[in-house]
């Protein structure tokens, strides 16, 4: 079995969706769909936009191979062999846009647009809302965690409580967008370049006679890279003075012990006697690393009680968004083609969060050419050109639209980037690193109020007037009000 295959990483209802619109002689018909949020996570105030680079090497490799069709042939359903053979020859070949990875983003608005057939645009569904879902998710918490440690060394330690092999390998790759230094994951360090850092086991210490013979025989082996975990019997009466002891040993050696790794117990206290015992026995240069069930709430308070800290080992709590573990994001249809133009859709809801935006629009982020600072994303059909020139736009709440204000002297950046046109890969993939920095000049876009931890500022996503009328329109039409 092809494991690598993803083509069929999807929902039943999408291939029985695929056979309907067979069935009906519907299939080329194109439409456009917009994946999207509703919520911010972990209530922050942005999320940071992950899971493009998958989304690529899956739309890349769609095929339909002879495993696939013998699986399909023994649904329920009976597909018709002709539609079968028909899926044989499947390939993507529509146009799909997105923001670049590392951008900050925000709910209500498009992250990825697809304009396709039906046909296709169905079956990707499934597999772009678990790519974007999963990675844009621990890409905000890993920000996040950054926000609370921006000085600071922080390393991804997730892989043995993720949810499998793929949740470790491309939430590391999330965790290093959004400014993590390095990841346990050697897979992930080789795929995707991330530097990996890592110590030894409690049970390298347990496998010897004592502590100290335990941290002499590490050191002798790999001496160019000692961290030492003291907590395996007693941190501060035997664990750090055997480090130090091991310290004083490579230094005999022309070495320098790199740090110790604090991983139970009142990190606070622990890191800031030990800070002292160090300094006291002039090994001020090594550096301390705790884990141990950590995030930015734990971090932030450390920080509080001063705790001596230099290097956060983050795990379980990182790689599996403990405290929000779904982003909730969705794929919504925004217009169908009817005779050779594209006829805006909506859907209504008795939840009013969930109606969505109708028509083929375009996202722009308007930067108030005077302080270089976002002021608001800003959502239009496409064919709007006044936001093109320049010109004043009118920005107001979608819930309250009595609150508004006009704006002049902006630059409007468009946001969603083609990544695909006919079916062909247009985009040029930046390298990991250079989507980290783009992610650090996009922080530097946003006033702290929105960045905050707690309790952060409302960054505003407005529709244009034209937008706003459209979908009220469609709004009275389907409820007769």
């Amino acid at each position: 079995m092809d494991y690598e295959n993803l083509t069929l990483h999807t929902d039943k209802y999408q291939i029985n969706m695929m056979y309907a619109h067979w069935v009906k002689g519907s299939l080329d018909e194109k439409a456009v769909f917009e994946v999207y949020f509703r919520n911010l996570p972990f209530g922050n105030g942005y999320a940071v936009f992950a899971g493009l680079e998958r989304i690529v090497h899956y739309i890349q490799s769609l095929k339909f191979g002879k495993e696939e069709i013998d699986f399909l042939r023994q649904q329920e359903e009976n597909y018709s062999e002709e539609f079968l053979e028909l899926l044989q020859g499947f390939r993507f070949t529509g146009n799909l846009s997105a923001v670049p990875e590392g951008t900050l983003v925000f709910p209500n608005e498009p992250l990825i647009r697809v304009e396709a057939r039906v046909f296709e645009a169905q079956l990707i569904e499934t597999a772009i809302l678990n790519f974007m879902n999963y990675q844009t998710l621990i890409a905000t918490k890993a920000s996040r965690i950054k926000q609370v440690a921006p000085n600071d060394v922080l390393m991804e330690f997730g892989t043995r409580r993720a949810q499998e092999a793929d949740a470790a390998i491309w939430g590391a790759r999330a965790a290093y967008l959004a400014g993590f230094h390095a990841t346990s994951n050697m897979r992930a360090g080789m795929l995707f370049g991330i530097p990996t850092k890592g110590t030894h086991a409690h049970a390298w210490v347990q496998g010897h006679e004592t502590e100290e013979e335990a941290f002499r025989k590490y050191a002798e082996a790999l001496p160019d890279g000692v961290t030492l975990l003291v907590d395996t019997y007693d941190t501060l009466k035997s664990g750090v003075p055997n480090a130090i002891k091991t310290g004083r040993m490579l230094e005999g050696m022309g070495k320098k012990l790199n740090a110790i790794r604090l991983d139970s117990g009142d990190l606070a206290y622990l890191s800031q006697e030990a800070r002292k015992m160090l300094d006291k026995a002039g090994l001020d240069y090594v550096k301390i690393v705790a884990s141990n069930d950590l995030d930015e709430n734990v971090i932030f308070n450390l920080k509080a009680q001063e705790a001596k800290i230099d290097m956060w080992g983050i795990g379980t709590q990182l790689i599996t968004a403990a405290d929000q573990p779904s982003l909730g994001g969705v794929y919504k249809l925004v217009a169908r083609e009817d005779h050779g133009h594209y006829e805006p859709v909506i859907k209504i809801s008795g939840n009013p969060e969930k109606v969505t935006n109708p028509g083929f629009k375009e996202v722009y982020r308007i930067i108030d050419k005077s302080t270089g600072k976002a002021q608001a994303d800003y959502l239009t059909l496409r064919h709007e050109e006044n936001i093109k020139r320049g010109e004043r736009i009118k920005l107001f709440d979608p819930v309250h639209p009595y609150i508004h204000k006009f704006v002049e002297d902006y630059e409007a950046v468009s946001l969603l980037q083609p990544i695909f046109v006919g079916g062909k890969f247009m985009y040029s993939m930046p390298s990991l690193d250079e989507i980290k920095q783009y992610h650090r000049q996009q922080l530097h876009h946003f006033w702290p109020q929105y960045l905050r931890k707690l309790n952060p500022e409302i960054y505003r996503v407005n529709l244009s007037v034209e937008l706003w009328e459209l979908k009220m329109s469609l709004i009275r039409k389907h409820t007769g009000q």
